[in-house]
């Protein structure tokens, strides 16, 4: 009989564990709640504001007003998954290494990496994450193309991506607690590097615009995170554009390197831990 545990039946308890501890101070729960929901109708209604002087971002971009509000649903979605998921838990990290505490989560009998990323979710995060569908559902009856069944694979698929390449950045951000000790600067520095990937990477020309494109592009991907999945929604893809074709591709190998490059420094900050009692 193997030893080893079923990660989705770990996964399944820490989500059970997570709402039955946010049931517990309910109080608690529905004002996180309420409070991030408040965020994004603030939000909603700033763009509502912007769109009233301009019915389109950027000229010649083709994000009109509702083509926006899909990007703004996708970017509502990941940054949800990631709250909900993984944030409090790189912190956690962080505070682990710190105080010593990470020797726990090292001698039990799974990836360590999965047990400090998964540990604690936050169920508050479903009421952005709700808001996200909500406008998306509602922006879709408003835009003329209409996504078939391969996009919305492609979107669920391309959200994960972004998803995860947003996970690897904070992950291997935490785990620089090793040699730095506090790094709450750091994982500051991630929400600032992500705010790129709130706009269509459209809206990035000339001088300054084109290297920050770039820069967030192809060295720190957080650009195609969003833009990748939400461009699926607004319109079909163009096999004679380049773009269309290189873009989803390259979110892809992005993904694939992202995972990889965080799980080589999270091995790496693991080999330089010392103990609590060491």
């Amino acid at each position: 009989m193997s030893t080893r545990p079923s990660y989705f039946r770990v996964l399944l308890t820490f989500l059970r564990n997570s709402l039955v501890r946010d049931m517990t101070f309910r109080a608690n729960f529905i004002i996180n709640t309420i409070s991030t929901t408040s965020w994004v109708f603030m939000n909603l209604g700033f763009y509502i504001l912007i769109f009233t002087y301009t019915p389109m971002i950027g000229a010649g971009t083709g994000w009109g007003k509702y083509q926006f509000f899909l990007f703004l649903s996708t970017t509502l979605i990941i940054n949800s998954l990631i709250r909900g998921l993984f944030i409090n838990n790189a912190v956690e990290f962080s505070e682990m290494i710190r105080t010593g505490t990470l020797d726990f989560a090292l001698v039990k009998p799974i990836d360590t990496q999965f047990l400090v990323s998964l540990g604690r979710i936050e169920w508050s995060a479903i009421g952005p994450f709700t808001c996200g569908l909500a406008l998306m559902v509602y922006s879709l009856f408003r835009v003329q193309y209409v996504p078939g069944p391969l996009m919305i694979l492609l979107y669920v698929f391309y959200v994960l991506c972004g998803t995860a390449i947003y996970y690897s950045l904070m992950i291997a951000m935490a785990a620089t607690s090793v040699w730095l000790g506090r790094n709450r600067t750091l994982l500051d520095f991630w929400f600032y590097i992500t705010n790129f990937a709130r706009y269509p990477m459209e809206i990035y020309t000339g001088t300054w615009g084109v290297p920050i494109q770039r820069a967030f592009t192809f060295v720190v991907p957080v650009l195609v995170a969003v833009n990748v999945p939400a461009r699926l929604l607004v319109r079909p893809l163009d096999l004679r554009n380049p773009a269309d074709v290189f873009l989803p591709l390259f979110a892809i190998l992005a993904t694939i390197g992202s995972l990889v490059m965080s799980r080589w420094v999270f091995k790496l900050s693991l080999l330089s831990y010392r103990s609590a009692s060491s």
